[in-house]
């Protein structure tokens, strides 16, 4: 495709664009339903526009760009998209990229006059991250017809509740139902995005097809003990539960290491109480990540971590509580559709590579509506969730003229 550099370069302004608008100055930070998100969706919703799209905007904020695919009538719709919001001091590749390639891709063909016999839509999605609410892939949910109600009670780090932030941006919550697709009126989801990981980048190729997204379960744990004076109180007769939560926390780490590989582990918060340097600690509240392809071998995790845990309490006479606030069963994508996005990659030329996404998307969600599929892109150094993060244009541009193929030679697929 012999306009491949100018997809990227178009690709990488638009980034900056978006990348510009930040709740902070020096550092990029765009979260769910804040000033910086409405800004981000009308920039959005201008570019779609621009691609000859119809732009409506569900009512958890999802931006939906629609074209008919070049042929009225009625049709099953191929989704296309990504995320909006970031993580605190993001790079700015993470989910704008899915959006930017499907508002190209759409621009491109529609420009070429072609009729496809389906529809599309772009969807730019404004919480995947989970950055402001204790909750991930909501507006996803919404579309997918997953979303669950207890949702809109969470709180931010202020005390708003999903629910007050939704009507602040003008969104009737009443409304959410609505943002569902049917599933009789959808063909598949597809999503570009960064491989947020090493792999492509050593294979030395660049762009790959996402064999599934790992499954998650986030627990936060508490150990309890007794507090006390750090000179006075003797080893023998202590009740320390940083010590025990410090046992917990080399045990997750040891579980994922006996796995063989098919299971990771991170214990990525931790806190003591009452957190005095000459005060045995007496309450530790820690989270555990643990993911997995196989569901199974997750959930043996979880119970293997919580059995020992129990016998650790014990003889340390300690207390421990689990609770578990994020659950996310694995999703496969449709071999149909990697074939499909594999055959695309083929005829730019480059060999098809096949990967794991180790990270959660909103095609995870999505994969609940619908068959779905991701195409990752190779990024500098697998660097992710860190202003380093990069992409080259280059690589985007092969990723949106694969999109474009993708798109191109679905019709069979869409009946």
């Amino acid at each position: 495709m012999s306009d491949v550099a100018e997809l990227g370069r178009r690709a990488e302004q638009m980034i900056a664009q978006l990348a510009a608008i930040s709740a902070e100055p020096g550092r990029l930070v765009r979260l769910y339903l804040t000033p910086e998100h409405r800004r981000a969706a009308d920039l959005v919703a201008g570019w779609m526009r621009a691609a000859g799209m119809a732009v409506s905007e569900d009512a958890l904020g999802t931006v939906r760009g629609r074209w008919d695919g070049g042929d009225a009538g009625p049709r099953k719709r191929l989704l296309i998209g990504s995320h909006l919001d970031t993580v605190l001091d993001a790079g700015k590749y993470d989910g704008p990229l899915g959006v930017v390639a499907g508002i190209l891709a759409v621009d491109h063909i529609m420009r070429s006059g072609k009729a496809l016999g389906f529809g599309i839509d772009v969807l730019a999605f404004g919480d995947e991250e989970g950055s402001r609410f204790p909750a991930t892939l909501a507006t996803s949910a919404g579309c997918a017809g997953a979303f669950d109600t207890a949702t809109l009670r969470l709180a931010d780090g202020d005390g708003v509740t999903l629910a007050e932030a939704l009507r602040r941006y003008g969104k009737d919550v009443d409304a959410i139902p609505s943002a569902a697709y049917r599933p009789q009126d959808v063909a598949a989801f597809v999503e570009v995005h960064i491989e947020q990981g090493p792999a492509l980048e050593a294979r030395g190729v660049p762009l790959g097809v996402v064999t599934g997204i790992v499954g998650q379960s986030r627990l936060r744990v508490a150990v309890i003990g007794e507090a006390g004076h750090a000179g006075t109180v003797a080893m023998t007769y202590r009740r320390d539960a940083l010590a025990g939560a410090a046992e917990l926390v080399l045990l997750v780490e040891r579980i994922a290491l006996d796995s063989g590989g098919t299971l990771v582990g991170t214990v990525g918060r931790i806190a003591a109480q009452p957190g005095a340097v000459n005060i045995i600690p007496g309450r530790v509240d820690f989270t555990v990540d643990l993911r997995a392809m196989d569901d199974d071998v997750r959930r043996d995790a979880v119970a293997q971590l919580q059995a020992q845990a129990w016998r650790m309490v014990e003889t340390r006479g300690l207390q421990v509580e689990f609770e578990t606030f994020h659950e996310e069963s694995a999703a496969h994508c449709a071999p149909t559709l990697r074939d499909a996005l594999g055959a695309a990659i083929s005829a730019l030329g480059y060999p098809r590579v096949d990967l794991p996404s180790g990270a959660g998307h909103d095609a995870q969600m999505m994969a609940k509506l619908c068959p779905a599929a991701m195409l990752f892109v190779r990024c500098k150094g697998g660097i992710s969730h860190n202003p380093a993060e990069y992409a080259s244009p280059d690589d985007m541009g092969l990723a949106i003229a694969a999109l474009i193929r993708f798109v191109e030679n679905f019709g069979p697929l869409a009946q």
